[in-house]
């Protein structure tokens, strides 16, 4: 971790990348040294405008190692990856909403009953019609401890349309309609996943497991067909995918922060400001020893404090946490982020603002009364535990820069890394890092106040406002995406309480993460070298709009 403070980002000096192509074709697997000494993947072949090689490097592979079978939870959250399935709706680059099997749909009065009328003459892979009674199948079908929430069951009430019947109103649902994608029913069984069958634009024409994806253009497929007819996705460990790219190996290649500054020929370095977010949970009430529904204790007598958490807030230095963490590659984020288009973001507030902090201290009685270097109130100290990923190592760095930023402010933080098995029964007692992809149904979930204590796994901070309550309740009760912004927004600030610093203060939103990849400059992503204003989606969420622009 470089030292807080720093105003300029040093230019990178990795010393790995300081290797031959031979040396480099040593470094990487077996299984990689194979396909990139194959006589289809050499420099010269690649370069066919049909044909493109994609090297998400090997994190990414985690999420494609579970196979593709979206009733198991294959991309339920991005939005994107549309690959193999087609999905009910899609969004666009400002998270939008825009038909695709979907040719219209309705809501009931009581906002419990979604009709949906679908596209006629649409196939799967194998030349089999897809109807709505694929669809509803695919959405029984859906595993619920991933993301079902309120669904009761799917209807086909006819060839081409279903009926989604809710437990309860859920605005959000249309969220789902937009991420799940649509499996045949003759074809879904245990080997589906890594046999994959659907209407999306492409199909899986080989799996060399740990190594390498090929995909095809879906000649049976209703939309435009890719300009990209074959694309070969490759998952090198380390930083063997800068390395392939300055080869001339890979056509784009996803790289960390601390390589971005490398100049790479014929290349472009491409920002997308991604869903993925940071933010620190609070506990919300005091400890009285009370517990959760799975046992574990909830409570911290030092954060239920307002006064403590919006101190934090105000002191956190942002603009810091993502020059020197995240190599200047992420955004600020004050508030719960925005949706779509039409939804603001939560206003800024002034970062590293110690003197408006200590004055919030001070006024709630937090003081430094023996002299010991740390605040105190009524005997109890002002120190908290603050619990991190340790598989991620930018959250290490978030949580020691938030250790120093506060001990000026007489507080003191007790960063401690763990793994989730490890943390999730302190999550209730304890602050801690929370990396998640920001939907508006997780505002709900996040701080809606029944939910945590029941199921144990949203509400991390036993929340609970009355008022906030009803706006979330009255965002889910509206009749459209449109209607419920306002509701959203006033329960992060309705002008008298909220979410937000201003109100409860309930999280400090931290910051944004940019993904970063090296692009062929010959190769149009449809997107812009710089992150826009609003959200772009995932890397795949437009690969049927790639193209080659050079001759």
């Amino acid at each position: 971790m470089r030292q807080i403070g720093e105003g300029k980002r040093p230019k990178s000096k990795n010393r790995n990348l300081l290797i031959t192509l031979p040396v480099f074709l040593l470094g990487l697997s077996a299984c990689s040294r194979s396909l990139l000494q194959d006589s289809s993947m050499t420099e010269a072949t690649i370069k066919f405008k049909d044909q493109i090689v994609v090297d998400l490097g090997w994190e990414e592979y985690g999420f494609f190692q579970r196979g593709f079978d979206p009733t198991q939870g294959w991309s339920w959250n991005s939005y994107s990856d549309p690959l193999f399935q087609s999905r009910l709706f899609r969004r666009d680059a400002e998270r939008g909403l825009i038909n695709d099997l979907a040719e219209s749909y309705r809501l009931s009065r009581d906002r419990k009953v979604w009709t949906v009328a679908i596209r006629r003459n649409v196939r799967f892979s194998d030349g089999s019609p897809l109807t709505a009674r694929d669809v509803a199948y695919t959405f029984n079908t859906y595993r619920p401890e991933i993301d079902r929430y309120f669904l009761d069951r799917a209807i086909a009430t006819g060839d081409y349309e279903v009926q989604f019947h809710l437990k309860q109103p859920d605005i959000t649902f249309v969220d789902r309609m937009a991420s799940v994608g649509i499996v045949p029913k003759h074809a879904h069984n245990e080997n589906y996943a890594r046999n994959p069958v659907g209407s999306g634009p492409y199909k899986l024409v080989q799996w060399n497991e740990g190594e390498q994806l090929v995909i095809e253009a879906n000649p049976t497929y209703y939309g435009q067909s890719p300009k990209i007819k074959r694309v070969v996705f490759l998952f090198t460990q380390g930083d063997a995918a800068f390395a392939a790219a300055k080869g001339g190996y890979t056509h784009v290649a996803k790289i960390p922060q601390t390589l971005a500054e490398q100049p790479v020929a014929g290349m472009q370095l491409h920002q997308i400001k991604s869903f993925d977010h940071t933010t620190l949970l609070f506990p919300f009430i005091p400890y009285t020893g009370k517990q959760n529904a799975q046992g574990y204790e909830i409570g911290n007598n030092v954060l239920s404090d307002r006064a403590i958490r919006q101190a934090i807030n105000y002191t956190i230095d942002r603009r810091v946490l993502v020059g020197a963490i995240l190599w200047g590659y992420g955004s600020p984020v004050y508030g719960f982020p925005s949706g779509p288009p039409f939804q603001k973001p939560a206003p800024a507030i002034q970062d590293a603002d110690r003197e408006h902090a200590q004055q919030i201290l001070l006024k709630a009685g937090w003081q430094d009364t023996n002299g010991n270097g740390m605040i105190d109130k009524q005997g109890v100290e002002g120190e908290f535990n603050l619990l991190y990923f340790a598989s991620l190592p930018e959250q290490q760095g978030f949580a020691l820069a938030i250790t120093q930023m506060l001990r000026p402010l007489g507080i003191k933080v007790n960063a401690q890394g763990s793994s989730w098995e490890k943390m999730k029964h302190r999550t209730h007692r304890d602050a801690w890092l929370y990396p998640l992809v920001t939907r508006p149904q997780d505002l709900y979930s996040l701080y809606r106040s029944p939910t945590g204590l029941a199921d144990g796994r949203l509400n991390y901070s036993a929340y609970a406002n009355f008022t906030v309550d009803q706006r979330l309740d009255q965002a889910m009760n509206a009749p459209s995406e449109l209607d419920a912004s306002q509701f959203w927004q006033q329960a992060q600030w309705d002008g008298r309480t909220g979410i937000g610093v201003r109100g409860d203060a309930a999280s400090a939103w931290l910051v944004n993460h940019h993904d970063l990849y090296l692009v062929n400059q010959c190769l149009d992503l449809g997107r812009a070298g710089k992150p826009s204003t609003g959200y772009q989606g995932p890397l795949l969420s437009n690969i049927t709009n790639w193209e080659w622009i050079c001759k």
